[in-house]
């Protein structure tokens, strides 16, 4: 097991297209790197997915960004049942199958309210299913946690990173505003430089 700066150990199973460094989800191949620290229980997030996410996807799918999402446990406190969490363990399942992207969006589209419980463990195999993930281990996974290990790593990293509030994005490890005009401004200006 690897130890990164300030002694976080990375867990020795991380999802299909994870970074180098194991703490996100690698999306396109683009020469200009964007994180998206994001939290399934996030409202803002939320809100950030349905105006910012389809350009940012676009920023990924044209080959002008590599879009690295970091799904972190931030709001474990919020719910009853470590929602954040199991939803972003999960997504690493989605990842596996190759779905991050489309299983995200049916998370986000699908989001519980701030205090109660988030959707169980079936809802989230579900909710793979909507989002067009065919894997017959994604149901395994998720009710098994596979993940959760990760994502404790990845939500230290984030901490690590100064990430204090979801969403946050940073392109080329600059902060710049979770709003569609801002990051495609800085992602012209990075590919400039």
């Amino acid at each position: 097991m690897a130890v990164w700066p300030g002694g976080v150990a990375r867990p020795e199973r991380v999802p299909a297209g994870a970074s180098a460094d194991g703490a996100g989800i690698v999306v396109g191949a683009g020469p200009v790197t964007v994180d998206v620290y994001l939290d399934f229980l996030c409202p803002f997030c939320r809100r950030f997915e349905e105006s910012a996410g389809p350009v940012v996807e676009r920023l990924a799918a044209d080959g002008v960004a590599s879009v690295v999402y970091h799904p972190m446990g931030f709001l474990d406190s919020l719910s009853p049942d470590r929602y954040s969490s199991r939803a972003a363990a999960a997504s690493g399942c989605a990842a596996d199958a190759g779905r991050f992207v489309e299983y995200a969006r049916v998370l986000f589209g699908s989001q519980p309210a701030e205090g109660g419980p988030g959707l169980s463990d079936e809802e989230l195999v579900e909710a793979g299913e909507a989002a067009g993930v065919e894997s017959g281990s994604f149901g395994g996974c998720v009710r098994s946690g596979v993940y959760s290990e990760w994502v404790g790593f990845v939500t230290a990293m984030a901490g690590r990173a100064g990430v204090e509030a979801t969403p946050s994005v940073l392109v080329e490890g600059l902060v710049v505003s979770a709003d569609a005009s801002s990051i495609v401004g800085a992602v012209l200006e990075a590919g400039r430089g």
